[in-house]
């Protein structure tokens, strides 16, 4: 890789340090948010969770009201019957013929069949109301439960952000600071093989005669090119910007002490 055209008395090493700082500090940014690790989704999930559950509940009481006025609609049917029964046996004591004898009779017989249906529906629907009644008692002691944890989740994501945010936002100046300091060819470079890096590193030590987390050897004569910091180089292997141990070492000092401070 080239060195882009060095901004006004910049030299190649000046680079490489900023680079490995920008590093250090989007690495940082990195953890704090792995800190958070999958909380945010966790609490998303509970939230939603939880309101299903709720529109599930809230749904299971229509579903028994329901069923409620169902039964009280029957009884009120069979109560009507009751009193259409009397007023037929009274009628069939002052009827002039077999005839209308034989109609009351069969008026008789309807509401005593209607009786009996509306007395079945109501067991049915008492039934299903007990039933219902099971399904909602374990429906809401589920919602409690999830939101009990919800609340657990929601503070330890509260705390975690509280603790971290202000550094967060500390580092995220700085990382702006520190990438306005990098020639614009340089961040573009350094910002896309970072975004294709699984762990986010796009400038690494040489560790052991490798880049950092790579086991593949880097030829003695390449390893004295980044020790010498004349140019930038990039592995081969890995793609990712190489810088030698010492100058890591150094850099990554200065920023711990740094960090340290942000973390107060």
């Amino acid at each position: 890789m080239a060195t882009a055209k060095s901004k006004k008395g910049v030299s190649t090493e000046d680079k490489l340090r900023a680079l490995y700082n920008l590093q250090l500090i989007d690495s940082r940014i990195d953890t704090i948010r792995t800190v958070r690790g999958e909380l945010p989704f966790e609490v998303q999930d509970l939230e939603d969770e939880t309101e299903g559950l709720a529109t599930r509940l809230e749904k299971l009481e229509a579903d028994k009201k329901s069923l409620e006025t169902d039964v009280s609609d029957k009884k009120n049917s069979i109560t009507e019957s009751k009193a259409l029964i009397k007023k037929y046996k009274e009628q069939q004591n002052n009827v002039r013929n077999n005839r209308e004898f034989e109609s009351l009779s069969k008026e008789l017989e309807f509401q005593d069949l209607e009786i009996k249906l509306s007395e079945k529906r109501i067991k049915e629907f008492q039934a299903q109301i007990e039933s219902k009644k099971e399904v909602i008692d374990s429906t809401r002691e589920e919602l409690e439960g999830r939101k009990k944890d919800l609340d657990i989740k929601k503070k330890e994501l509260d705390e975690i952000v509280s603790e971290t945010q202000k550094e967060e936002e500390a580092l995220l100046k700085k990382s702006e600071d520190a990438a306005k300091k990098i020639d614009e060819r340089l961040i573009k470079a350094y910002k896309r093989i970072r975004n294709g890096s699984k762990n986010g590193l796009a400038v690494v030590p040489i560790d052991r005669e490798a880049s950092a987390g790579s086991y593949i050897k880097i030829p003695p004569q390449r390893q004295l090119d980044v020790a010498a910091r004349m140019k930038i180089i990039v592995d081969e292997h890995s793609g990712r910007i190489l810088v030698d141990k010492e100058l890591a070492d150094e850099e990554t000092e200065k920023m711990e002490a740094l960090f340290k401070k942000l973390s107060k």
